[in-house]
């Protein structure tokens, strides 16, 4: 082990704003652990939220990095285009959806959401965009409109873009089949009663919908919910964006849980898993949706970066490789099948476990329970962070590359912490 560094960046100088899940000070990482100066490892299923999808440092990741470093680290493209970019795109043309044509490459799930937002605007002419409730899409101003998942992150910050409209989103939690239907219908329902009562259809220009809700409490969309959005868009001319920030690139065991359903959008934002943790995101779309953006309108100056484009080229590669789909799968299943079992060991303090892949929630009754859970898993070096609005779901998002062995570990602290929480 290498002589223990120095954090040089005095605590005093940085900002505050940040929330912070743990204090730890990491130094480095290696698949699914981080080091800190101290020298001491924790499982990371965390994975930078959801970022590091091959893990920290994957050795591929890291030399596409260095070797694309040494060629030409920034190649803006205005100026030029560097020969990674049209590779790039063309990979993710094959994996998206067939809908889905033409990239736009900008650096953060935020900036591809308010990018998404303001093509569909040009593509119809139209000035409104419908969410839901519980979403999140991002922190900026206009993405902390169309954010509704917790109130801190509109927290005197009103007042904030108009032209957003929040529709309810199914809540199944506790419900059984046929409620589950009736809950997706009500919803249905109160969609079409805002579009009759608050926001005609006729101004508006997409509707923005997270296939899994990620700070909301990881809440897959009923597949009968996305197929009523589906026609209701198709009725009206609006377009369904689907905000992939963070269920794209094998998260959920498909490289997009868009695949899940039987549904095709018209644009999809894509980040976070997409570079292994170099700032990276896009937004795809239709050849048609593009071609109304008028040219010179929308830019910025890292979009498409060549070392991040390098980056996600390796990552892609890694993600995609034999196996790797159902590797996630496979762990996915061994996860919830324990979660379940806590749930059954638990049934008063358990409310509910759910997701896709690897992508997925316990929801704990009490939050302070849930608080006290993280704390003890944290004391057993095992990084875990929680969400929704009462942060009172617990949420998994190890890197895709976890082995058995450290999702079994980490399963078993987890158990252990439990037990100790219920038992405060």
């Amino acid at each position: 082990m290498s002589a223990t560094p120095t954090l040089v960046t005095p605590a005093a100088t940085l900002s505050g704003v940040w929330s912070r899940i743990t204090q730890l000070n990491v130094v480095s990482g290696s698949g699914a652990w981080v080091e800190t100066v101290e020298g001491e490892r924790y499982l990371d299923f965390t994975a930078g939220i959801a970022v590091c999808s091959t893990g920290h440092a994957h050795p591929r990741v890291v030399e596409a990095i260095r070797t694309q470093a040494g060629r030409i680290v920034h190649a803006q493209v205005n100026c030029y285009q560097h020969d990674l970019l049209a590779p790039l795109a063309d990979r993710l043309a094959e994996l998206t959806p067939p809908a889905i044509e033409q990239f736009f490459f900008s650096n953060s799930g935020a900036e591809a959401v308010e990018a998404a937002v303001k093509l569909a605007k040009q593509a119809t002419g139209r000035t409104g965009v419908v969410v839901f409730q519980g979403s999140f899409h991002g922190r900026t101003h206009l993405t902390a409109a169309m954010t509704t998942s917790k109130a801190v992150y509109r927290v005197h910050a009103q007042p904030l873009p108009a032209g957003v409209f929040v529709a309810p989103f199914p809540s199944l939690v506790g419900r059984a089949e046929a409620d589950a239907d009736a809950e997706v219908a009500r919803c249905l329902d109160g969609l079409r009663e805002l579009l009759e009562t608050t926001c005609h259809p006729s101004d508006i220009a997409a509707f923005v919908i997270e296939p899994v809700q990620g700070e909301g409490g990881y809440r897959p969309v009923p597949a009968a919910f996305l197929r009523g959005l589906r026609e209701i868009c198709d009725a009206h001319g609006i377009l369904l964006v689907a905000d992939e920030v963070q269920t794209g690139f094998g998260r959920t065991g498909t490289m997009f849980a868009i695949e899940h359903y039987d549904v095709e959008p018209d644009v999809m934002v894509l980040a976070k898993g997409m570079a292994s943790g170099m700032p990276l995101s896009a937004v795809g779309a239709r050849a048609s949706v593009m071609s109304a953006w008028v040219p010179g309108s929308h830019g910025g100056t890292y979009g498409g970066n060549a070392v991040a484009c390098a980056a996600a080229l390796a990552t892609i590669d890694v993600l995609t490789e034999p196996g790797a789909p159902e590797h996630v799968r496979d762990l996915g299943d061994a996860l919830r099948d324990a979660l379940l079992g806590l749930r059954a060991a638990h049934p008063e303090a358990v409310v509910d476990v759910r997701g896709l892949g690897l992508m997925l929630a316990v929801e704990f009754a009490d939050p302070a329970v849930t608080a006290r859970i993280v704390a003890a898993c944290l004391a057993r070096r095992l990084i875990l962070t929680t969400a929704g609005a009462r942060g009172a779901a617990i949420r998994w998002m190890p890197p895709l590359v976890v082995t058995r062995a450290e999702l079994d570990q980490a399963i078993g602290i987890f158990a252990a912490a439990v037990a100790e929480a219920l038992a405060d």
